[in-house]
């Protein structure tokens, strides 16, 4: 039967709502599958399987190369697997697509930074900086690019900005009070030492930077109480106890700046300084057979530095061995005339 003018119409109506429909369903089914494969390397990700949330990230990448979470979620999960290149492969070309957006230069100054190009990674940051000044993560990160180069004003700068914008965050005051620290401005590092512990009293480091400081300072009495505090939350950090070790010995209390001293070898045995100050201390005690073990091997691990050789000297000579006391001395005189015929700093044997 034919069909008359208005079936034929209604037919051409359907026909043309069908074809304009087909390719929006099918975008939005592609959609949600790419949004179903970004929660999936997402959880990959969380979950520690780098290689995973790489396979996912880097299929959203290619079908649909717009999603810049994608470009940001590989880049993460290559520098997680440890292959740096292909990461700042991705985050150049990220990069290049959106020249002016100011994730992209983050992540690009990050991967940058960690693969120990700092001044390239400065740049990044800094202009992802000037893009957007609102976000507070890129100034973090240019903070601790300056840090990490001993540009300690530029750090502080950049910190006191993140701070402003941020002003809950803890560690910022940390970085804020080693940059004040490095830069001689001790009493308003202290502030921000104490300003971090306020918002986090177990952040890492937090009162062993304060510590640090009141030695530095003199007070010697206020920074043995945080080195305690520090290493009652964090007992198993060799520097932390290297360094309160060395505050115990040069405030006299010899017996347990040994305990310390040896504790922080235990974890670290290659520093020779800590080496050097363990035998110093054994030699306080009067123990120059066990000093000369650690001084031994602080000159192993410090080949140029007179000093082991000092107190070795002085080690031999309690124990009436003059021959290896004036050969120690010999050593030590060599070390200490080359060291000032290349400008080294002037020896002070205490």
């Amino acid at each position: 039967m034919a069909c008359k003018p208005i079936c034929l119409g209604l037919w051409l109506l359907a026909a043309a709502a069908f074809a304009l429909s087909t390719p929006l369903a099918a975008g939005q089914e592609n959609s949600a599958s790419m949004d179903a494969a970004m929660t999936q390397a997402q959880a990959a990700f969380d979950g520690g399987d780098f290689v995973g949330a790489a396979r996912g990230y880097e299929q959203v990448r290619r079908q649909a190369p717009e999603r810049k979470e994608a470009w940001k979620g590989l880049t993460l999960s290559y520098l997680r697997l440890g292959e740096k290149p292909r990461a700042l492969e991705v985050a150049r070309e990220a990069a290049s697509s959106w020249p002016n957006d100011a994730e992209a230069r983050h992540l690009l100054g990050f991967v940058l930074f960690q693969m120990g190009q700092t001044q390239p990674a400065i740049a990044e940051l800094s202009r992802a900086v000037e893009l957007d000044a609102k976000r507070h993560e890129p100034r973090l990160d240019l903070a601790l690019a300056y840090l990490s180069v001993g540009q300690y004003k530029p750090a502080a700068e950049s910190l006191e900005q993140v701070i402003r914008l941020k002003p809950q965050l803890p560690l910022p005051h940390i970085l804020l009070g080693r940059a004040y620290q490095n830069t001689n401005r001790t009493v308003p590092a202290i502030r921000e030492f104490k300003k971090a512990l306020a918002l986090d009293p177990k952040i890492p480091l937090g009162h062993y930077h304060l510590g640090f400081a009141y030695e530095s300072l003199g007070r010697n009495a206020e920074a043995v109480a945080e080195f305690r505090k520090e290493l009652a939350l964090h007992a198993d950090n060799p520097e932390v106890l290297y360094r309160f070790g060395r505050l115990l010995l040069d405030s006299g209390q010899t017996q347990e700046a040994v305990a310390q001293l040896r504790a922080s070898l235990r974890l670290a045995p290659e520093n020779g300084e800590a080496q050097y100050a363990y035998g110093k201390a054994l030699l306080e005690l009067n123990q120059p057979q066990q000093a000369i073990e650690a001084l031994r091997k602080g000159a192993a691990l410090m080949p140029q530095d007179p000093r082991p050789f000092y107190l070795l000297a002085r080690a031999y000579g309690k124990l009436q061995n003059q021959a290896e006391a004036a050969k120690a001395l010999q050593q030590f005189a060599e070390l200490k005339k080359r060291q000032g015929e290349t400008g080294g700093m002037a020896y002070r044997p205490n």
